[in-house]
């Protein structure tokens, strides 16, 4: 339950009251509500939004509903489960440094998802369904094989984790270009859009889809948000305070797992995103879980409809994809917390 003024401090040294809370979500749905305005009247070809509204057989109408609305909410369900994720992982490896993309599990969910698209269209199977449910597995065992692999002598290293996370991204990646080499021409333009990272031409079937389970893993983590704060303590300070930590740690693993399956299923590979917003967001606001969950969902939804929008609008007619803008912003920026986090060891 969250305090009154007189509650407990958080893991950051400020209070948390229900006013704080309520104040901090409200200033960033606002802040996420502009940004959509914005990204609704601008794009690569030019609208009125009151023509698209008054006129239904008008192309601003066509344009607006069938193309432009669908991209919308399809960056805000993705850049909302993308910062959860990495909050989430960074609660669980202890490391500001955690995130799906640089990690190695955006690109295990991504090199399943493509092994299946590939294979179920060969076979005229579900594609719909059971692509993000095969990323999701993808993801679960990238997830789980790197934190395994990250543990010397039982804890948890950082920068082995970090080091851990480069040789998955890079095997992942070379596995997705052994697949591109053996297919057709439609299926390498399918790959070269998971490579990259893009929010074109989704559907609203797919909308629904990923962001039904994204907030089902959303609800999961949210619900164990003072566990995780618990857990900045370590594994042993965590279980005496009560913390199941085993079955937490496998329940942040199946949550962002499912997310990031979901979300590469029908965006590829998008990294940065949830380095940037968690990170940023806990310097702001400090760093308990009850506030900085949903504080990543609502900023990380506006930073990528922000970062979609600059997709559209930086060489229009022509489209940049939204992972290249993601990592030109997240580049710099983990150079950046690398170099702050270097002389210290790392850790929430």
């Amino acid at each position: 339950m969250i305090t009154d003024a007189t509650g407990a401090r958080d893991l950051a040294g400020a209070y948390l009251t229900r006013a704080r809370l309520t104040l901090v979500l409200v200033l960033l749905t606002g802040l996420l509500a502009i940004a959509m305005l914005i990204a609704a009247a601008f794009g690569s070809v030019h609208i009125s939004l009151a023509r698209a509204f008054a006129d239904p057989s008008s192309p601003d109408h066509a344009i607006f509903f069938a193309a432009r609305l669908p991209r919308l909410a399809m960056a805000v369900v993705v850049g909302a489960v993308l910062a959860t994720v990495g909050a989430a992982l960074q609660a669980l490896v202890r490391n500001p440094l955690a995130e799906g993309g640089i990690l190695g599990i955006s690109g295990g969910g991504a090199l399943g998802a493509i092994v299946a698209l590939v294979f179920l269209s060969r076979i005229g199977g579900p594609e719909t369904t059971v692509v993000p449910l095969i990323a999701f597995g993808a993801a679960l065992l990238s997830t789980v094989a790197v934190y395994r692999l990250s543990e010397v002598d039982g804890q948890l290293e950082p920068f082995t984790l970090l080091l851990v996370g480069v040789i998955f991204n890079a095997f992942w990646g070379a596995a997705i270009m052994l697949v591109n080499s053996v297919v057709n021409f439609y299926y390498a333009h399918t790959i070269l859009f998971w490579l990259m990272g893009s929010l074109e031409a989704p559907t609203w079937h797919e909308v629904e889809l990923v962001g039904a389970l994204g907030l089902a893993g959303f609800a999961a983590l949210a619900w164990h948000a003072r566990d995780m704060n618990l857990l900045s303590l370590g594994d042993e300070a965590a279980g005496e305070l009560g913390v199941n930590v085993d079955g937490l740690r496998r329940l942040i693993f199946i949550a962002t797992s499912l997310m990031v399956g979901a979300v590469v299923s029908v965006s590829g590979i998008i990294a940065f995103v949830g380095l940037i917003v968690p990170h940023v967001l806990r310097l702001a606001f400090g760093s308990d879980h009850r506030l900085l969950l949903p504080a990543s969902l609502i900023g990380g939804a506006a930073f990528m409809v922000i970062a979609d929008l600059i997709a559209r609008v930086a060489i229009s007619p022509a489209e940049i994809p939204v992972g290249a803008i993601t990592a030109l912003f997240g580049g710099p920026f983990f150079v950046y917390m690398l170099r702050r986090e270097g002389g210290k060891p790392l850790g929430l």
